[in-house]
């Protein structure tokens, strides 16, 4: 939602699952399955976070609250669809559920690359906030 435009959020939000509806197979999945697909696809389970201990920022791997994952999930879904190259929003945000709930897309990588930074800084897990 932009500016607080929140009919316009929800008419592209409906229209981007329209979209989906009508690009899915037969014998797939509901557009609104697709979504929760999408999203749980897109759902970081642990982040880093900095800490300054003895001079020096360390990348401190946490786990995220079940809020703060689907909040997460949905705004990068939303950053990323913004960036891609079609028409309008709810193109672009169909696409982006299309590839997310097939484990493709920027919202996917961006999820794995949040788990692999998690996973290199494994060593400084044992610093807590």
């Amino acid at each position: 939602m932009v500016d607080g435009k929140k009919s316009i959020a929800f008419r592209i939000f409906y229209d981007a699952l329209d979209i989906v509806e009508a690009k899915k197979g037969d014998n797939e999945k509901s557009s609104l399955e697709i979504w929760k697909d999408a999203l749980t696809n897109v759902m970081p389970h642990v982040e880093v976070r900095s800490r300054r201990i003895g001079g020096a920022n360390f990348q401190i791997p946490m786990p995220i609250r079940a809020d703060r994952k689907i909040s997460m999930a949905m705004k990068w879904l939303i950053k990323y669809a913004t960036a891609r190259n079609d028409k309008s929003m709810a193109q672009k945000l169909a696409a982006e559920v299309i590839a997310a709930s097939r484990e493709e897309g920027a919202a996917f990588k961006k999820k794995t690359d949040t788990h692999k930074m998690a996973e290199a800084n494994k060593a400084f897990s044992h610093f807590k906030f």
